[in-house]
């Protein structure tokens, strides 16, 4: 029988790889990285849907003080790859399943923006879709060319695998790539980070992840906030993905069910993403 788990160590049980944990536990090797145990319920995937599957996981331990849930990052593709081999129980991905994932079980937990960001002291406040485009195509390369002060626009991206950068590159980007002068990160909060200490930097992020250390640009002329992605105006979001490996079962399913519960939706909802379809429905 589990030992149960005092309240106040919640937070300890959610065990946040500081290293390539996904990858590691895709191929059978956790040396150096957090220990789980056999009882443990995995969930890996998107940084982007991370801090909320720990906000959530965290609530649900709560409620179940012998259920463990270890939330772990790794990016949306190594989270969907670890399921499919079945090193996690529960992928979270922040794109949609491409061929030869849509065999897994998936469901919408909820739905997020994407912010465009810029350091508070770039006097930009707005960027038409085109001029975005041709910042991270490398065709604009000066701040003045678009309104700013003249310097060159230092361009942050995700890394490839991420689903963040795979929404910025089907909602904007089009058949252009993005530039290999990119300095690419590894998570959301990377990329907030070096643009909220470069006044030349620009970057995109989780709309639900901004906060006063950056701002986030209008869009054509639309302002990102969540209202504007529900009545359609801000054309910025995603959907926020849980995926298992055939139907879910047992705790995978009880967390899930969770999830999409009217205090689980809540919870996403105070935390600035916008509740499911499926959540509204139960």
């Amino acid at each position: 029988m589990k030992k149960r788990v005092n309240t106040s160590k919640f937070l300890k049980r959610i065990k946040i790889s500081a290293c390539a944990v996904i990858l590691a536990l895709s191929m059978g090797l956790l040396s150096g990285c957090s220990q789980v145990t056999e009882s443990d319920t995995i969930v890996a995937g998107s940084t982007s849907v991370q801090p909320y599957a720990e906000i959530l996981a965290e609530a649900f331990m709560a409620k179940d003080p012998e259920a463990v849930i270890d939330i772990q990052g790794g990016g949306s593709s190594a989270g969907i790859t670890a399921t499919q081999t079945h090193s996690a129980d529960i992928g979270m991905s922040s794109r949609s399943l491409e061929e030869g994932e849509k065999d897994l079980w998936s469901v919408e937990i909820a739905k997020d923006g994407l912010a465009i960001i810029v350091n508070p002291e770039n006097p930009v406040k707005n960027l038409t879709s085109d001029q975005i485009r041709d910042i991270y195509a490398a065709e604009i390369t000066d701040w003045s060319q678009v309104g700013g002060t003249k310097a060159k626009i230092n361009i942050i991206a995700r890394e490839e695998g991420s689903g963040t950068r795979s929404a910025f590159t089907e909602l904007l980007m089009g058949k252009q790539e993005i530039t290999p002068k990119a300095i690419v990160q590894d998570s959301n909060g990377a990329v907030r980070q070096l643009v909220a200490d470069d006044p030349n930097a620009i970057g995109f992020i989780s709309l639900g992840l901004v906060s006063n250390e950056v701002k986030a640009l209008n869009l054509d002329g639309v302002e990102a906030t969540r209202e504007n992605i529900m009545n359609n105006s801000y054309k910025l979001s995603r959907q926020f993905l849980f995926v298992t490996n055939g139907e879910p079962t047992g705790i995978q399913k009880s967390f899930i069910d969770f999830t999409l519960s009217s205090e689980g939706q809540k919870l996403l909802s105070k935390e600035g993403l916008i509740p499911s379809a499926e959540g509204a429905s139960k």
